[in-house]
């Protein structure tokens, strides 16, 4: 039977020279830390140290989340990767109607910079990279972390981390939006300004086709419209006056690893081929390292099962596997227990501990890109960068990738290959371990971590003892000047820092600007 990899391409049983042939490795491959970054963004690679591990962790309280954290760091992990609740995604304070039921549930609640500085009280900022996966109020999150090191007299600019900060895949993937694309877009275009003047080391963008993958993207779409949004950011960053030497270095990325470890290590090798050709023809930048696409991954949640759940520790060795391979530059290894709860302490533990075998027991940092020359993985390199090409020209054709969202392109693909994967689950053709084969006739027990309810009526008291301590005049004051900048062209993150510094809260900051912006509603279309 015919094999195709998850993109739709054709996989042959056997490949050899001719699959290669007229193939040019120096205009394909180039040297390892050279144009076009086909081998790897940097020379040396994992020769000289390793990715850095990640974990993405924060649940309930602050201080809930301070506590894993710290054990993490005990553990090992060179940076600390942030989830935050959807009431933070969506800048509602805890104590809101909206709020309710969802309070510290997938992350830790994140209310004023109270709660900042308990998430991060006892862990020097200027010895830590920490990734915030936060995207519409992606600002306020940043700001916050900002008054946190200074209060504990870091330098602004000896922190480094990032900020996800990217709501274009909200309207095709995710949903987590806030303000229409227009505003959303000049608040990202501030946020680049702002880091190149007062955190040049911060990393202002992770573009992200992880929540894309999630949702059921095919690894030639992840990258297409991933490449696309990031298309449209540089634009906006250059309408709006600036170089793109002066922000693109600090532009990164996030992808998914799957379990399909050949396509996915062609798919990262492609990704960073095409970005280094799109930022040197279309965008004209001269910095290396502008052209250079770094990038996060994480392994596919979406592909964990409920079903003997100790089958993922499997799963995720093989996507963190795929990562390393492929090239990324920080990888988070999902707990086997995540399809099932929030993980525990030992599962957290174990998933690092993943990383750590592939890093210090096997002999893959040993060498940089192994697979180079492979018959396979270079056919399969060259085939998905014609597909993820071919995407990314019907986003063009449309107008870009705004005006394809607002026809629904990018999600009525992402839905049309969601479905396919159903069906192929469904009908068995897809082999899913555990679920459609090899299943047990009763699941062992498992106790997941719970989040204690509670959480949210004390979320609430200290709500309220916020807003009776605090100089509500001042609150009042930095609102108003955030709104004026908001109707204007300054840069809102000032005036947005001084507010925040007067313990104005998120869900405060951000009514403020949908009284000016508005609040993005989806069109039928969608």
């Amino acid at each position: 039977m015919a094999r195709e990899t998850e993109s739709g391409l054709p996989v042959e049983p056997v490949y050899g020279p001719q699959d290669l042939d007229g193939w040019d490795p120096g205009t394909k491959l180039g040297a390892p830390g050279a144009y076009p970054y086909t081998r790897g963004v940097y020379p040396s690679m994992y020769t000289g140290r390793p990715w850095t591990m990640r974990q993405y962790a924060g649940f309930g309280t602050a201080a809930e989340s301070n506590a894993r954290y710290k054990q993490l760091i005990a553990n090992g992990t060179a940076g600390l990767s942030v989830a935050f609740d959807l009431p933070t995604q969506m800048g509602h304070d805890s104590d809101a109607p909206i709020a309710s039921g969802e309070v510290g549930k997938v992350g830790v609640a994140i209310d004023s910079i109270d709660d900042m500085r308990v998430l991060f009280g006892g862990i020097p900022l200027d010895k830590v990279s920490t990734s915030m996966t936060i995207n519409a109020p992606a600002a306020l999150l940043l700001l916050l972390y900002q008054l946190v090191a200074e209060e504990q007299g870091v330098d602004p600019g000896e922190l480094t981390g990032t900020i996800q900060n990217d709501v274009l895949k909200e309207y095709i993937a995710r949903g987590t939006y806030i303000f229409p694309p227009k505003p959303s877009l000049r608040l990202i275009a501030d946020i680049f300004k702002y880091c190149r003047a007062e955190i040049p080391r911060w990393n202002t963008i992770s573009i992200s086709g992880y929540h894309m993958a999630e949702a059921g993207a095919t690894p030639a779409q992840e990258i297409a419209f991933t490449l696309a949004d990031g298309i449209e950011y540089v634009r906006t960053a250059v309408a709006a006056g600036m170089d793109v030497d002066d922000f693109a270095p600090r532009l990164s990325f996030f992808f998914v690893a799957r379990t399909t470890l050949l396509e996915e290590v062609a798919k990262f090798r492609a990704a960073r081929r095409i970005w280094a050709r799109v930022m040197k023809e279309e965008f004209g930048a001269r910095n290396p390292k502008s052209l250079m696409l770094r990038f996060h991954t994480q392994t596919a949640g979406v592909q964990l099962t409920a079903q003997q759940p100790e089958v993922n520790l499997v799963r995720v060795a093989v996507q963190g596997l795929g990562a390393v391979l492929g090239g990324t530059q920080s990888l988070h290894t999902n707990s086997f227990d995540e399809a099932i709860a929030l993980p525990t302490d030992k599962s957290a533990r174990l998933a690092l501990r993943t990383q750590q075998v592939l890093a210090y027991e096997t002999d893959v940092t040993a060498t940089v890109d192994p697979f180079a020359g492979s018959y396979v993985v270079e056919k399969m390199t060259d085939d998905i960068e014609a597909a993820i090409l071919g995407l990314m020209e019907r986003v063009e054709d449309m107008g870009g990738a705004v005006a394809a969202i607002e026809q629904g392109f990018q999600k009525a693909e992402i839905e049309r290959s969601a479905y396919r994967i159903a069906q192929e689950t469904d009908s068995g053709e897809r082999v899913v371990v555990g679920v459609n084969r090899y299943q047990l006739d009763e699941e062992e027990p498992y106790e997941p971590l719970r989040v204690d309810p509670a959480i949210e009526a004390r979320q609430a008291d200290r709500l309220a003892r916020l807003r009776a301590e605090r100089d509500q005049a001042a609150v009042d004051a930095a609102l108003a000047s955030l709104q004026d900048a908001a109707k204007g062209e300054a840069n809102v993150l000032y005036p947005m820092k001084d507010a925040l510094r007067a313990r104005a809260t998120v869900g405060e900051v951000c009514d403020a600007l949908r009284e000016v912006w508005g609040a993005y509603v989806p069109t039928d279309a969608f």
